[in-house]
């Protein structure tokens, strides 16, 4: 079917990417799918579900800043195959924990386990692939980074919520076998070969930093961080906004945010349509996708129709996405041939994980406080500051050009 070789083998790679990588989505998406069952069975507290994300968000920040530096070494079979496989074990006997801080450690360590996948995942396609097939390889589990939301809602909507982490684990089960043995399969082919662009004993780490620094790796911070909170912390706590905030019930609520975060996968498809429109820069569509939805989380402030707000929380949440897709399928894959994908990576993930669980305890302790509305505000805030990001890498790239 594919004649150009290249092209074949980066399909096999990024189809083999993006399944395990959706196994991992689905898994940790179940807990904010589940939440308004695991509230309404009183067993459970708002503040005490934003401990369990928050420990979640904090070990899975850590291992990717870990696993990131560990990706340089270990091959992405091995960290990729036994980090699905061990994450499936603390996911499956999570609701059977009993005591409060060992149901946060068994969750926290589930998230350490699943930190294992991406950094390594994106080096080996990094890697392994040309750069407009890494870009299409790493949109596609960008896209089963998204979808693991609705599917988790699915399995919520039929399933009580014990028996959603059950088949979130056997699917971690299945892929992380799978995983071992297709990338087993791919070496011996010699599709995959592991450290092409790593550094070499001789050189110095010290210069990867300053070209990382060169290549905008602080704005892109700032970029992981605002946009982590909003695909992380504010996708966890859509069941619970549209339960408690739009009045729904509880299997509506559930429906609706299987709906929404269903249409919002698009948006990583939608994201690189937008920037190849734009001439393959990031800048400008970074702007265009910030502005967007700061507008939309403004005027969900103001309209408190539940079919008008869930809409636009919608477009808020789309476009900061397609902003996010910017980050992980284009500027990672191309720091290439830094020689540090895997530790770079990592470490952004790290930040927006960060930032996440942080958010995550500040909105379960806020709603109370300032209330849902005025956390809006906030959400609306944080694209302000993508949207000065982005006239920053935009004013940047025109002085490149005058120069030239």
């Amino acid at each position: 079917m594919f004649k150009n070789e290249k092209v074949r083998n980066a399909l096999l790679l990024g189809v083999l990417c993006s399944v395990s990588y959706l196994a991992v989505y689905i898994a940790r998406n179940v807990l904010g799918a589940v939440t308004p069952q695991m509230l309404n069975s009183g067993l459970y507290t708002e503040q005490f579900i934003g401990t369990l994300s928050s420990a979640f968000f904090y070990f899975y920040a850590f291992g990717q800043l870990i696993n990131g530096i560990l990706g340089q070494k270990i091959n992405a079979r091995n960290m990729m195959s036994f980090g699905l496989i061990l994450a499936g074990v603390f996911n499956f006997v999570f609701p059977y924990i009993k005591g409060d801080v060992s149901i946060t450690l068994v969750y926290g360590l589930m998230g350490f386990c699943l930190s294992m996948i991406y950094a390594p995942m994106t080096k080996v396609v990094a890697e392994n692939t040309e750069p407009i097939h890494a870009v299409r390889c790493s949109l596609g589990y960008t896209f089963a980074s998204f979808f693991g939301s609705p599917v988790a809602g699915i399995l919520a909507s039929f399933m009580v919520w014990q028996s959603v982490f059950t088949v979130s684990s056997i699917s971690l089960w299945v892929m992380g076998a799978v995983t071992f043995v297709s990338f087993l399969i791919l070496e011996k082919k010699k599709i995959v070969v592991y450290g092409r662009f790593d550094k070499k004993k001789g050189e110095k780490k010290e210069g990867a930093i300053k070209e990382l620094v060169k290549r905008d790796i602080i704005a892109f911070t700032i970029v992981s961080i605002i946009t982590g909170v909003i695909r992380t912390t504010v996708i966890f706590w859509m069941p619970t906004y549209f339960n408690q905030y739009l009045g729904f019930s509880e299997k509506v609520s559930t429906s609706v945010y299987s709906a929404s975060t269903l249409v919002i996968c698009a948006s990583s498809f939608v994201s690189i349509f937008i920037y190849e429109r734009m001439k393959r820069t990031m800048s400008k569509p970074l702007l265009l996708m910030f502005s967007v939805s700061a507008i939309a989380f403004v005027c969900m402030y103001f309209f408190h129709i539940p079919v008008v707000n869930v809409v636009l929380m919608i477009m808020g949440i789309f476009f900061s996405n397609c902003a996010t897709t910017i980050l992980w399928s284009v500027y990672c894959n191309s720091l290439k041939d830094t020689g540090v994908v895997s530790g770079a990576t990592g470490f952004l993930d790290f930040v927006s994980y960060m930032a996440a669980g942080i958010s995550s305890t500040l909105f379960a302790n806020s709603v109370n406080t300032i209330g849902w509305g005025n956390l809006i505000l906030v959400w609306a805030g944080l694209m302000v500051v993508g949207v000065l990001t982005a006239i920053y890498l935009l004013l940047k790239d025109r002085r490149k050009s005058e120069a030239i």
